[in-house]
């Protein structure tokens, strides 16, 4: 990141609908369980009014606290963007409120990630408008910079990069490449009907455990 003014480079391209419209239905626990359960954000936990986020990532990185990097960033969103910001965790000041996630959520941003503060928590934990992030406080932003657009970043010990799905529920965060998203789909509904079957097995007292006993035997030294 240079040390004056903006590095802004094109956004991806955005995943298709179809993919994004079937993972909406998707807990984002049986996403991350096919993604060998060590990816996804650590720290960073939902602030609106529970409503599932998927959409293609448009990275921000900038200095704690500054938001002027996020401000030029909805120059490079499009309606089903998820805005994903790199504050390094700070969170002695807020990188944005109230008006700043209102006017994402009316330009068509499906969510804001932000590894820093936020503030109006009480205005944003009444929308559905996604906004997940590490803290809150009610000091404002600065607006100096510098700050880099559809870059690297990590998130919550997360790698993201411009053009990664990102979905989100009030489970957490899960980013990976849109090239991994059919196997990730299919083995998630897979999974999704096994455990229906054992939920059914459970309400109907035939919850068999025998499991235990190959997990426990695998353990014995």
């Amino acid at each position: 990141m240079s040390n004056t003014g903006i590095e802004k480079n094109p956004s991806a391209p955005q995943v298709d609908p179809a993919v994004i419209a079937k993972l909406r239905t998707i807990a984002v626990a049986l996403l991350s369980d096919q993604l060998h359960r060590n990816r996804g954000s650590v720290g960073l936990i939902p602030y609106h009014s529970p409503a599932p986020m998927v959409g293609t990532a448009v990275t921000v990185k900038t200095r704690g606290g500054d938001n002027l990097a996020i401000l030029r960033a909805y120059d490079f969103c499009r309606p089903g963007d998820v805005m994903v910001v790199d504050a390094g965790g700070d969170i002695s000041n807020a990188l944005v409120g109230g008006i700043m996630t209102l006017g994402a959520a009316s330009l068509g941003l499906a969510g804001m990630v932000l590894d820093g503060a936020i503030r109006d928590v009480a205005e944003i934990r009444a929308r559905t408008f996604p906004v997940y992030a590490r803290g809150v406080t009610h000091r404002g932003p600065y607006k100096d910079g510098p700050g880099a657009i559809n870059v690297p970043i990590t998130v919550g010990g997360m790698p993201v990069n411009a053009g990664d799905i990102i979905v989100g529920d009030q489970d957490g965060l899960l980013a990976f490449p849109s090239s991994l998203a059919a196997t990730v789909i299919e083995k998630a509904l897979a999974q999704e009907q096994k455990e229906q079957g054992t939920i059914h097995a459970i309400r109907e007292g035939r919850w068999d455990r025998a499991f235990v006993d190959a997990l426990e035997a695998r353990c014995a030294n």
